[in-house]
């Protein structure tokens, strides 16, 4: 099985920034609340964020009144994210996070969506924690395409075109998807030492596609990205085909999203 590395998955979504943007479902809105209610999100927040690709989690930030910093190591997709705000308050490091210029102790928020799995987990916590100040709060989260808890039958139909590759987030052969693994995600917070508080929410719901949809949201998949074009084109018309035929153009995929919150000590 091709297991796709950290250098290559930092590349594998500027390639088609656009439909990136478009075909990835937004974060459930218990997310932000969780982010105001625990973590203090609000007007004149101090924010910086991980990897936010072309600004999904960013948008609702920056309505909720933070001013972000954005750490992006794509520069097609650090273009595409400056549709989301002028400087101030977005601020947009073309940078991977170990390389980036932080200030010590500024922030009083840290956030990482569908991203964070990218890097080596107690190195970039170690690094998150001395960007934050005392009392500031760490949210990593990711949607997860797929709930282990129920029966998902288009993944049924597909994962027969899965099976040559994975990436850090998921593989057919792990029993629990990186995100899901909150053993492991609370091992790395509290091998650093520098967090409290530390909580693990799911929030659990069901996303509908068309066949069109389903292709296009598929297609900027890293496992599907980063194969050579005429393998990429002969999945996704598979991936369409049954999503079609099979399935009638209506597709439910039955999916998790899996927060963790840390405060820094």
């Amino acid at each position: 099985m091709r297991m796709i590395g950290i250098e290559d998955g930092r590349s594998a979504f500027g390639a088609d920034a656009a439909n990136y943007d478009a075909a990835r479902p937004e974060y459930p809105a218990r997310i932000y609340e969780i982010l105001r209610e625990r973590c203090g999100l609000k007007a004149g927040t101090c924010a910086f964020e991980i990897g936010p690709g072309t600004g999904l989690a960013t948008r609702r930030l920056l309505e909720a009144g933070a001013s972000v910093t954005a750490i992006e190591p794509d520069a097609r997709l650090a273009a595409k994210l400056r549709d989301c705000a002028d400087d101030p308050p977005l601020r947009i490091i073309h940078a991977t996070f170990e390389a980036a210029a932080l200030p010590q102790g500024a922030f009083d928020l840290g956030t990482s969506a569908t991203a964070f799995h990218w890097m080596d987990q107690r190195a970039a916590l170690a690094k998150v924690a001395s960007v934050l100040r005392p009392g500031g709060w760490w949210a990593a989260w990711w949607n997860v395409f797929g709930d282990p808890d129920r029966h998902d039958p288009f993944h049924d139909a597909t994962t027969h075109l899965f099976q040559a590759s994975a990436s850090p987030s998921f593989s057919p052969l792990f029993k629990h998807p990186f995100a899901l693994h909150s053993e492991a995600r609370i091992a790395d917070l509290e091998s650093v030492g520098s967090f409290t508080d530390i909580g693990f929410d799911v929030s659990h719901w069901t996303l509908v596609l068309t066949a069109s949809q389903t292709r296009a949201l598929y297609a900027s998949f890293s496992n599907v990205t980063t194969l050579p074009e005429a393998e990429r084109t002969k999945l996704l018309d598979a991936i369409h085909d049954i999503a079609a035929t099979t399935f009638k153009d209506r597709v439910e995929r039955h999916m998790c999203t899996a927060l963790y919150t840390a405060r820094r000590r």
